[in-house]
């Protein structure tokens, strides 16, 4: 019973509470969803978990809506949001009732607390065991009551999970748990499974930490007669130390990563490696990851989250993206750290400079501020060490320089040439005379080649730079 029919489409879901931040596990778990419904020509649907009045947030939700958009994330339909859905629940909960699978329960909390106490007393399991399960119904009385599940209390329940292979819970383990509320509001549980059976998702791929909730689950599809989904429970994400992630190992909400510069196709490949593998592979595209994911290549271990290999991705898919999209990408970037965007004339410049200033750059951060010589307008602010550079030495052969650069060929053999000429007359090398050209072409002590500067400023900016630091 434990598997879709193999006539139905994939159809999975991302189900997220919308109390905080998309955190970088959640991000995983909407990305495996997707990848596995992507490449199967199946349907990913989002369904906001918004039953929790109290910590819910409109913010929250839109903090969600908005890292799975920058992920690239897109979800079919619009997002479904659960409380709307209460109504249904209870309706599900009284179709039970009538069958015989869920009783009316009239026990109080004092009366459960007095239960559990005799049993821990006595050595006995304090799981709840309802002396209203089987009452007569002529012998309810007129008060408040919840409406709980008459779970099986003999033989086993077992999920055949993709993930973690047979897992079987005795069900004398599992109580009778509480479907409705007293005040008549349904509980997660039960809205969960009415939610996706409603929805058709034929894959349930979760965090492992909701594993002994599919059991629960599944004894509620089976009271209804439901096709139970394929359970998959990835587990969660550790720190490189193997400790649970916190801040400190980056357990930061995606919009954090965003605001960091790591493109949202890097996060994609990097979260996709993060407990899944496809042989040795590590660095693909979103085609690529759609065509070779599948639940078999899912680890059973916790994986562990690395910047350093975060950064290496980044710089590999910087590297390999089309201009165009790089510059989407530094947009967004700029966008999300509140900065003005790039204007025409900077994206015509920059795009030229692409192919000198996106080598060895982890983040969108680091590309910008190679960028800088290109990007930046006259006079230039030079930073501290590029000014350290610019002695009287430095200054009075940067002033000998410009009169030989006014007639030359603006080429790299014909600047390559008269840059040394001009160095081995002063009886220094070439790399004495790049520092103070750095860092009048740039402003900067660490930058591209000067000859690649030089060719991209062009004569005319490149002479005007150059007379300024000569001052």
């Amino acid at each position: 019973m434990n598997a879709p029919k193999s006539d139905r489409p994939v159809v999975t879901r991302f189900a997220p509470s919308p109390t905080g931040f998309l955190h970088i596990g959640g991000a995983r778990t909407a990305l495996f969803n997707w990848l596995y419904a992507r490449g199967r020509g199946g349907r990913f649907l989002l369904r906001i978990e918004d039953t929790d009045r109290a910590r819910s947030t409109p913010e929250a939700t839109q903090a969600i809506l908005d890292g799975i958009a920058w992920l690239g994330l897109d979800y079919d339909g619009e997002p479904i949001s659960q409380f709307a859905r209460a109504e249904r629940h209870a309706e599900v909960a009284r179709q039970m009732l009538e069958a015989g699978h869920a009783y009316k329960c009239f026990a109080t909390q004092d009366e459960i607390a007095a239960f559990r106490e005799e049993a821990r007393a006595a050595g006995r399991s304090t799981l709840f065991q309802s002396p209203w399960r089987d009452a007569d119904p002529a012998s309810h009385p007129d008060a408040p009551f919840v409406v709980r599940l008459k779970a099986p209390r003999a033989g086993v329940t077992v999920i055949d999970d993709r993930v973690q292979g047979k897992v079987t819970i005795r069900n004398d383990q599992l109580d009778d748990m509480v479907l409705l509320r007293s005040d008549g509001t349904p509980t997660y549980m039960l809205a969960v499974v009415v939610d996706d059976h409603d929805m058709g998702i034929t894959h349930v791929i979760r965090g492992d930490d909701h594993l002994n909730n599919a059991a629960r689950q599944m004894q509620i599809y089976e009271a209804m007669g439901w096709e139970v989904p394929v359970f998959a429970h990835i587990p969660l994400i550790h720190g490189p130390d193997g400790k649970k992630l916190s801040k400190r190992h980056g357990a930061l909400g995606v919009e954090e990563y965003r605001a960091m510069g790591y493109p949202a196709p890097a996060m994609r490949n990097y979260l996709a490696r993060l407990g899944w593998s496809h042989g040795d592979d590590e660095f693909f595209t979103d085609e690529q990851a759609k065509a070779w994911f599948d639940l078999d290549g899912i680890g059973k271990g916790p994986a562990r989250f690395d910047f350093k290999k975060l950064d290496h991705i980044s710089g590999l898919h910087i590297a390999a993206a089309r201009p165009e999209d790089l510059i989407s990408q530094l947009q967004d970037y700029l966008s999300a750290v509140g900065r003005p965007p790039l204007p025409e004339d900077a994206v015509t410049a920059l795009t030229a400079a692409l192919p000198i200033v996106r080598t060895g750059v982890k983040t969108l951060p680091q590309l910008l501020d190679k960028a800088h010589f290109i990007l930046a307008s006259r006079p230039l602010d030079r930073d501290e060490k590029a000014e350290a550079s610019l002695d009287d030495v430095s200054r009075g052969i940067l002033r000998e320089l410009t009169p030989q650069l006014q007639t030359a060929s603006w080429e790299r053999d014909t600047l390559e040439a008269i840059l040394t000429a001009v160095a081995e007359s002063h009886g220094v090398k070439f790399g004495k005379l790049a520092a103070p050209l750095r860092a009048a072409l740039a402003g900067r002590a660490v930058a591209p080649s000067v000859f690649d500067m030089m060719l991209l400023l062009g004569r005319e900016e490149s002479i005007a730079r150059i007379e300024d630091a000569a001052r």
